[in-house]
């Protein structure tokens, strides 16, 4: 009975750890290689932007997507459109107020709606901006990982959403003549990310 009961155990750990999760791995964004950008509607046309300066992590395991966290700091003062004058308005208090304000905040909650490759999903946190938080969720998209031809460990991901900037005290605009507003109140957030695998 105790050589049974010793083989016994002796399958089930071997069993737990041939069962068990790999531990999610932390990839630090490379900023040089990820874009975080919007699109909004201005007039009749539609202005697309970019943050210039962020940083972030994502912890993520592809045998366990639904287990990913993500979180992600972008300094408001880095917003660039190409045209100063209008990136010095969006700085100001009628739009991100980034003096007052100058860091926008994502913290990720829970992954759902993934599909059968593992490969997407939509992915639940809280975007904070002018210290204001709202729930968002995003569409987002494992791109792949491997090596660089540097020998770097390397994984890609997607994400994108669209906001009410109202909902955040982004609420300035201007009344057209032949009516209408200036700016649109949807904005599209669309981010290409790198990440390098941390040690």
């Amino acid at each position: 009975m105790r050589i049974a009961f010793s083989r016994s155990l002796i399958c089930a750990a071997t069993l737990f750890v041939a069962t068990a999760p790999a531990a999610a791995e932390t990839f630090v964004v490379d900023t040089a290689h990820t874009t975080v950008g919007f699109s909004v509607r201005h007039l009749f046309t539609t202005v697309q932007g970019r943050f210039d300066t962020f940083a972030g992590k994502i912890d993520f395991d592809p045998k366990n997507p639904a287990s990913a966290k993500v979180e992600g700091r972008i300094t408001a003062s880095s917003i660039n459109t190409n045209n100063a004058k209008r990136d010095t308005h969006l700085r100001s208090d009628d739009f991100f107020a980034a003096e007052k304000f100058p860091e926008i905040k994502f913290v990720s909650s829970k992954v759902t709606d993934i599909d059968s490759a593992g490969q997407k999903g939509k992915l639940h946190g809280v975007l904070t901006i002018r210290d204001k938080a709202r729930p968002i969720v995003l569409d987002v998209a494992f791109l792949g990982s491997g090596q660089d031809p540097y020998g770097n460990a390397k994984a890609g991901f997607s994400a994108t959403t669209t906001i009410d900037r109202k909902e955040f005290g982004l609420s300035w605009n201007e009344a057209l003549e032949t009516g209408g507003f200036l700016v649109g109140d949807e904005v599209t957030i669309t981010i290409n990310a790198a990440g390098d695998l941390k040690p």
